[in-house]
């Protein structure tokens, strides 16, 4: 006899739904796996999404931002329609309640000399007795980031038998969107991968680890955000807090935009050239990479004629979003 239908089955349903198409959706099961604690705290199993329920959800917290507010209010209501299309009684909590947040994140391009400022920075970090090849290994992170585009959370996946130094290819797997892709390295950052290879082999945490880029006890590296902000500081350049910026995600925008900056003042046709950056920095598609033409005329005006009158058609009036 078939177990009766739980929420707490739906909701994993869902999840897994997601996930088939192509989302991580890591952060949202997390959230999903407090509202199901809760609905058991308030005695709600059935495979259904009661009012009472859904606002005791979405009342705000004595901690927490409006705008964490909203993320848990977006992720219920996707759980909603989910319901609702499968043909279980669900509320949908109603979108002209909710309050709508001027945050758009401007990202942070940064110049040429921001960049030398920041990788001169992080060979100056200090190293310890327990992690003396950190000013060694952050120096190439950065440097990696901005010359591949790579989002932080591939580089810290990086597996040793994702890097082959012979070629100078990267295999990134654990990706958004699961679109599994090679990225090639430059000539001068293979090289300074390679003496990082010969240089981090000596010391036991290389035995233990099976990552690239690895801590001092030899596990994958799961914080990057927090040497990042010590690095600007040293540098120099001005962080407005987190959330705020320069991200360590905008080492990917700044890869994008200066890529077309310069394929712009070479003369190479974007809309040739578009497809291949949008493959390469693994977006779901050529819409995300479009957004990159916007902030190249802003803040390029010697290409501005340029973009205009060749590829104004193609430029969208749109904000950057999580694909990214």
């Amino acid at each position: 006899m078939n177990k009766p239908l739980t929420l707490e089955k739906v909701v994993s349903h869902y999840i897994e739904e997601k996930r088939s198409l192509g989302f991580k959706y890591d952060k949202n099961e997390q959230v999903l796996n407090r509202f199901i604690r809760l609905a058991e705290q308030e005695g709600y199993t059935k495979p259904q999404l009661d009012e009472a329920l859904v606002k005791i959800w979405i009342s705000k917290t004595v901690y927490e931002t409006e705008k964490n507010r909203q993320y848990r209010i977006g992720v219920i209501r996707g759980l909603a329609d989910y319901m609702i299309r499968l043909g279980y009684q669900a509320y949908v909590y109603s979108v002209k309640s909710r309050i709508f947040l001027n945050d758009t994140y401007e990202p942070h391009i940064f110049t040429n000399d921001e960049l030398a400022e920041l990788f001169q920075s992080a060979a100056k970090m200090s190293d310890t007795e327990k992690y003396p090849f950190r000013s060694r290994q952050y120096t190439l992170i950065l440097k990696m980031l901005y010359s591949t585009g790579m989002r932080s959370s591939e580089l810290m996946q990086l597996k040793k038998n994702d890097v082959d130094l012979d070629t100078g290819i990267l295999h990134i797997r654990e990706t958004k969107f699961k679109k599994e892709r090679f990225i090639p390295l430059n000539e001068t950052i293979l090289q300074q991968s390679q003496n990082y290879d010969r240089y981090i082999r000596s010391y036991e945490q290389w035995q233990q680890s099976e990552h690239f880029f690895f801590n001092s006890q030899g596990t994958s590296l799961k914080d990057i955000y927090h040497p990042y902000r010590l690095i600007l500081k040293t540098a120099g350049i001005s962080h407005g807090g987190r959330g705020k910026g320069p991200r360590v995600h905008d080492l990917r925008h700044t890869f994008a935009v200066h890529c077309l900056r310069n394929w712009v003042r070479n003369g190479k046709d974007l809309t040739t050239a578009l497809p291949y950056l949008s493959a390469y920095m693994g977006h779901s598609g050529i819409r995300s990479s479009q957004y990159y033409l916007r902030l190249t005329a802003e803040l390029y005006p010697d290409i501005v004629n340029t973009l205009d009158v060749d590829y104004g058609w193609v430029i969208p009036e749109v904000d950057i979003d999580e694909d990214n």
